[in-house]
């Protein structure tokens, strides 16, 4: 199924949705255009992860359409569907860090310490369920959760500038050096989640009848792998920001 065919049944349903509970009536309509920064990451620094050598931004665009209903008083409830990108790169200082790769022809899994880069980068369809709060007639706060389905998800990565202890952190010491041949790669990509759910909480500020800026925090509340795969020691949760404009269609 393409993204547009997935894009126009998710609209249908949240219309659908609406129309069924009898909220169509005085909806407000925004279209988001905004960009995404932040990371997966585990909860706390581990003692494994030393440093952090070089942060690298993707692209990370995030195209939103949000419909939002004013219920009662300054309350209300937003849903819509976003198409979100989420990736970084991260070269980073690990000591003793859990890891299974590939060098030349050998699979080795063991402690690495050195240099170890990883490459994350995601699309998703979002629905977010979020209830809203107007503390001005230009402010508006909203905080829920959302659910998000992973169109297309990659982790995969490379060591290098280090060793490897086989098995145990006093197994056999495998050197794993700069190279391309001599370094050691893994590809992750088919152990993580197809389905992700977190807290998005957030603020529109409108700067005119139309146009305004908006930012968002979304906090992962399941990891970005399925909850059996353990080769990383570490759950591993999306963090990210998103900063924008948006514009109110009515």
């Amino acid at each position: 199924m393409t993204r547009r065919k997935m894009l126009a049944i998710a609209a249908t349903a949240i219309t659908l949705s609406a129309s069924a509970a009898g909220l169509t009536d005085s909806l407000n309509y925004h279209i988001r255009l905004g960009y995404n920064i932040g990371g997966t990451a585990p909860i706390g620094m581990p003692a494994t992860i030393r440093q952090l050598n070089k942060y690298t931004l993707k692209s990370n665009i995030s195209f939103a359409f949000d419909i939002q209903k004013d219920l009662w008083d300054r309350w209300g409830l937003l849903t819509g569907l976003h198409v979100e990108n989420k990736g970084m790169k991260v070269d980073a200082t690990v000591k003793n860090y859990h890891i299974e790769m590939v060098k030349g022809s050998q699979k080795l899994t063991g402690y690495f310490t050195g240099r170890n880069v990883t490459n994350v980068d995601e699309w998703l369809l979002t629905i977010p369920l979020m209830g809203t709060f107007a503390v001005s007639d230009n402010l508006r706060l909203k905080l829920g959760p959302y659910l998000s389905f992973v169109m297309s998800r990659k982790f995969d990565g490379y060591a290098y500038n280090g060793h490897l202890r086989e098995g145990t952190p006093t197994g056999d010491w495998v050197d794993i050096l700069e190279s391309e041949d001599q370094r050691g790669s893994y590809d992750f990509s088919d152990d993580m989640r197809k389905l992700q759910a977190g807290i998005d909480l957030g603020a529109d500020w409108y700067l005119s009848k139309r146009w305004g800026l908006y930012a968002d925090i979304t906090w992962g509340l399941t990891g970005i792998h399925h909850s059996d795969f353990k080769t990383i020691d570490q759950t591993l949760y999306p963090i990210f920001g998103t900063v924008g404009v948006t514009y109110r269609l009515k």
